[in-house]
């Protein structure tokens, strides 16, 4: 019976229609493909299994029916993916309000990488350019400096000017030494006010303490508190000449002092740039030369201007602090000599106009607080 079955199903046919392709039933197989697409693995992962579709006990299908198979479960695939994917984009747009492709994504991403990227590109090129030019003027300007040392090359000299700034070092040394003097005097005028100020309170002490010597202790006591308060004055006028002096000699003369190095400085360039233009023009004239003369005499005509402006700039404050220091210096080498006479010639009168005279302002009474001087 077994032989008789498996005989009759060799001998079966599979039907087909007049294009060659088989009669299964469609609705069947699509049912069974969605189930299959849904419940099961993924479609690219997924083999056919041959039987139980109506075709033959044996197991093969035919290459028609594979054919229908593979297009029916692309169509579904393809639904699939883009339904899943109008999801993805609504929930997207939802969430932000826009709609965002990787695409586009991709592409703002790059650009700004692109931006960023030629940013630090154009600073690096910047910071190198300046470098190199910082280097090649510090060449030059090495070089000529080594020149003028040893005699080999040409300086640029303003007679008039040079002697006018080696007077203002001069007389700045010289402010020096008057502004350490004073000051030093300042600080022991100070102790020897505050001595006598001790003094003369002890003197008053004892007043009270000794009867039999009232009187002698208290004209002591008297008297150095007459010149406690006199020192005082005199303490007062010293300070303000100090403070004169410091102001003129470690801002006016400084600030002079400043614009005569970066005028030396620039003197240095030009006579650099001089020489190198002057070296170039002894050279052949090629093409290559001529290209580099015009580069350095336009570097030539920078450096010029720039000394000239700081040669009329130090020729003008040289002028005016001159006039400005035989001001300073008029009214306080008056205020120090009548404030100094009048002390040492006890005209307690007379000390107290000069300090009216000059705008002199004491201390509080009796503040034992020390004058700046002391305090630095």
């Amino acid at each position: 019976m077994a032989d008789s079955f498996m005989g009759k199903a060799a001998t079966m046919e599979i039907p087909i229609n007049s294009n060659g392709e088989t009669l299964a039933e469609d609705d069947s197989l699509e049912q069974d493909l969605q189930q299959v697409m849904v419940s099961g693995p993924n479609l690219n992962e997924t083999s056919v299994v041959s039987g139980g579709y109506g075709g033959p006990a044996g197991g093969i299908i035919p290459t028609s029916s594979i054919k229908d198979l593979r297009m029916k479960s692309r169509g579904l695939g393809v639904g699939l993916v883009s339904s899943q994917s109008a999801d993805r984009m609504i929930t997207n747009q939802n969430q932000t309000g826009q709609t965002f492709t990787g695409s586009g994504m991709h592409h703002s991403n790059s650009n700004q990488n692109m931006s960023v990227e030629e940013a630090n590109r154009g600073v690096a090129v910047e910071k190198l350019d300046s470098v190199k030019k910082w280097g090649i003027n510090t060449y030059k300007c090495t070089k000529q400096m080594f020149s003028e040392r040893f005699g080999r090359g040409s300086r640029t000299v303003d007679l008039e000017l040079e002697a006018q700034i080696d007077v203002l070092r001069d007389t700045k040394r010289k402010y020096e030494s008057v502004l350490r003097l004073t000051s030093a005097l300042t600080s022991h005028f100070y102790n020897m006010v505050q001595t006598q100020q001790a003094l003369g309170d002890t003197f008053a002490d004892l007043s009270q303490k000794s009867p039999e010597l009232r009187d002698e202790f208290g004209y002591n006591a008297e008297t150095q508190k007459l010149l406690c308060r006199n020192g005082e004055a005199l303490l007062g006028a010293i300070n303000f000449f100090v403070s004169s002096i410091n102001t003129l000699v470690n801002k006016t003369m400084e600030d002079t002092l400043m614009t005569i190095k970066l005028y030396e400085a620039a003197r240095l360039e030009f006579d650099a740039y001089r020489a190198d233009l002057e070296e170039l023009s002894l050279g052949p004239r090629d093409a290559a030369t001529m290209v580099r003369i015009e580069v350095s005499q336009q570097q030539y005509q920078v450096q010029r201007d720039k000394y000239e402006r700081l040669r009329s700039d130090v020729t003008i404050k040289l002028k005016f602090l001159e006039e400005n220091k035989v001001k300073v210096m008029h009214k306080q080498l008056l205020l120090f000599h009548n404030a100094i006479s009048a002390y040492f010639a006890g005209n307690q009168q007379q000390l107290e106009q000069t300090l009216r005279q000059f705008n002199v302002k004491l201390k509080p009474p009796g503040s034992d607080k020390p004058s700046w001087l002391e305090e630095s």
